[in-house]
C-alpha cells in the first residue's frame, strides 16, 4: 500500500489542434505473454524505460480494447472528465499506473468521438491510440514516467507532413527533423556510420533536413559520399547523384514537402570549394527541382523542391546570380564546435557542439540541445491578415540544433552511443517542458514553440522514430493560427 500511496497523479498534455477530454479510467492487473518462438516481440519488457527507447522494440501486454469501453477483467472503473484545450497541460486526480503491477486504460473524447491507449507505469516507445468508433482524427501517445505524464500528439502522415501547414510560413518556422552525415547508413569504419536506415526511409518517416558530405575532384561531375576523410560504405563507392535519384522520386511522389540539404566538401579529394560549387551549378542544379535563391523561402514558394544551404564558397563566376545577391543559402562561414552562434550570413543560429570526450560528458551536450530548442521556440511568425503581420518584416533565422556528436577514439563516444541517450532524452524534453513557459534552461517565453532544425543520428533503429514524431508534431501550434 505504501508503494501505491507514493505513486504521482496523471499529467496530460494536449499537443494537438483539437481539444480532447479524458471519460474513463480502467485499472488491470498487468500480464505478461509467454515467450514465443514464433512472434519475438512478445518477448519485450512491459517496464523498460525512457533510457532504453533508443535499442527496444514495442512493449506488449495482454489486454484487450473494448469496443464498448467497458471491461469485466477491470479490478478498478471510474467515470471522469478532464477537457485538455489544444497546447495545453492539465493535472488530474488520477493515479499513475505501478510499474510492473498494473496498466491503466484511458479513454478520450474528441469531436464526439471515442479513442483509447493503454498506460504502464513505465516509460515506453510511443502508442498510436485506439479509434473506438471510426473518428476522423489520428492520436499517438508517450508516456513519460519521469513526469508521470501522457503526451498526445497528432498523428501527422510523415510522408506529407508539411501539406498540412499553411505557404505563407517561411520555411525557418516550422519544426523541421534532420539527420546528420545523412548518407551514411552503409557499413563503415567505426564512428564513420551515423545513421540506422536508408535516405528513403528518412524520408517516408518525415526528415526534411539532409547533412551531405562529397569529395571532389577539379572537372568531374562524380562525387563520392564521404565522412570527413572517410567513404560511407566499405563495400563499394556512393555517389552523389545516386542519393538524389532517390529523393526526386521521393518529391514527384510527395510534392507537398520539402528538403533542405547542407551540402560540403570533404573527403580526399583534389578539387576547391570553387570547384564544387561549378561543378554543382553545371551539373546538378536543375530549376524544377532546385531553390537555390540566396534567402529564406516561404513553405509555398520550395514545395517539391530541395533548398540549398551551401556549406562552401561559391566560385566568383557565381556572384552574379539572383541580381548580384549569389547562390544558394550561405552557411560557408560555419562556426566550429559551438554552442550558440550566429552562421556568417546571419541567416541561421546553430548549436554543433560535437566533441564529446567522455560518457560523462553526454548530459553536457543534451543540455546545449534542450537550450537551443528553447531559443527556437521564442520567435512568433504572423500569417498575412493576423495581428502583428508585416508584409516586410525578416523572416525568423533556422535554428540548427545537432544532437549529434563523437569521439572517434573512444567507443562509448561513438554516435550510436551519443544518440541512445541523446534521442530519448529529446523526446522527454520535447513532451514534458518545450512550450511551456519559463519551463526551458534559460527560462525563456514563448513565442510558436518551432523546436527549429534538430538534427539527430541513427533514428529508425529498431522502428523507433519518436524523437522525429514529436518535432513533427510541433507543427500543430502553427495550425492553430491557419
Amino acid at each position: 500500500m505504501a508503494r501505491l500511496a507514493s505513486m504521482a497523479d496523471l499529467v496530460l498534455r494536449n499537443l494537438t489542434a483539437t481539444p480532447l477530454e479524458l471519460t474513463l479510467v480502467e485499472r488491470f492487473e498487468e500480464e505478461e505473454e509467454e515467450p514465443s518462438s514464433c512472434c519475438p516481440i512478445l518477448n519485450c519488457n512491459i517496464t523498460s524505460r525512457i533510457g532504453g527507447l533508443f535499442n527496444s522494440s514495442s512493449s506488449t501486454v495482454n489486454l484487450r480494447v473494448q469496443d464498448d469501453a467497458k471491461d469485466p477483467d477491470a479490478k478498478d472503473r471510474r467515470e471522469v472528465s478532464f477537457a485538455v484545450a489544444p497546447f495545453e497541460t492539465r493535472a488530474t486526480d488520477v493515479r499513475a499506473a505501478v510499474p510492473g503491477q498494473e496498466t491503466v486504460r484511458l479513454t478520450f473524447e474528441s469531436g464526439g468521438h471515442r479513442y483509447q491507449v493503454d498506460v504502464t507505469g513505465a516509460s515506453q516507445r510511443s502508442t498510436v491510440m485506439t479509434k473506438l468508433d471510426g473518428g476522423p482524427n489520428e492520436y499517438t501517445a508517450i508516456y513519460v514516467a519521469a513526469g508521470s505524464c501522457l503526451t498526445v500528439l497528432s498523428s501527422a502522415n510523415l510522408s506529407a507532413w508539411m501539406r498540412e501547414l499553411h505557404d505563407e510560413y517561411p520555411l525557418s518556422a516550422l519544426s523541421i527533423p534532420g539527420t546528420h552525415n545523412s548518407p551514411t547508413y552503409h557499413v563503415a569504419l567505426p564512428s564513420v556510420r551515423c545513421q540506422a536506415v536508408n535516405v528513403r526511409e528518412q524520408l517516408e518517416n518525415g526528415v526534411r533536413f539532409f547533412d551531405i558530405r562529397v569529395s571532389v575532384s577539379p572537372g568531374s561531375p562524380d562525387m563520392p559520399l564521404v565522412h570527413s576523410a572517410f567513404p560511407v560504405s566499405l563495400t563499394g563507392t556512393r555517389y552523389f547523384k545516386d542519393m538524389l535519384d532517390v529523393i526526386y522520386s521521393f518529391l514527384e511522389a510527395n510534392p507537398s514537402e520539402a528538403l533542405v540539404m547542407s551540402v560540403k566538401r570533404e573527403g580526399t579529394g583534389r578539387g576547391t570549394d570553387q570547384d564544387l560549387s561549378k561543378i554543382l551549378k553545371d551539373h546538378f542544379y536543375e530549376g524544377a527541382r532546385w531553390y537555390t535563391e540566396p534567402r529564406i523561402p516561404k513553405v509555398g514558394e520550395v514545395r517539391g523542391k530541395i533548398v540549398l544551404l551551401r556549406r562552401h564558397v561559391n566560385d566568383p563566376s557565381l556572384d552574379g546570380e539572383w541580381g548580384g545577391r549569389g547562390w544558394g543559402l550561405d552557411g560557408s562561414v560555419w562556426p566550429d564546435n559551438c554552442a550558440d552562434a550566429m552562421l556568417g550570413s546571419g541567416i541561421a543560429r546553430l548549436q554543433d557542439f560535437y566533441e564529446v570526450e567522455h560518457p560523462r560528458n553526454i548530459p553536457d551536450k543534451i543540455e546545449l540541445a534542450r537550450s537551443h530548442l528553447e531559443r527556437a521556440a521564442e520567435p512568433v511568425c504572423p500569417l498575412p491578415g493576423s495581428e502583428g503581420y508585416r508584409p516586410d518584416a525578416p523572416p525568423p533565422p533556422f535554428f540548427f540544433n545537432f544532437l549529434s556528436a563523437s569521439n572517434f577514439f573512444n567507443a562509448n563516444c561513438w554516435p550510436e552511443k551519443i544518440a541512445a541517450q541523446a534521442n530519448p532524452a529529446i523526446v522527454e524534453y520535447l513532451c514534458l517542458r518545450h512550450g511551456e513557459h519559463g519551463k526551458g534552461p534559460a527560462g525563456l517565453q514563448v513565442g510558436d514553440a518551432s523546436t527549429g532544425v534538430v538534427i539527430t543520428d541513427w533514428v529508425g533503429l529498431d522502428g523507433d522514430w519518436d524523437v522525429i514524431k514529436c518535432i513533427v508534431g510541433w507543427n500543430a501550434r502553427l495550425q492553430l493560427k491557419q
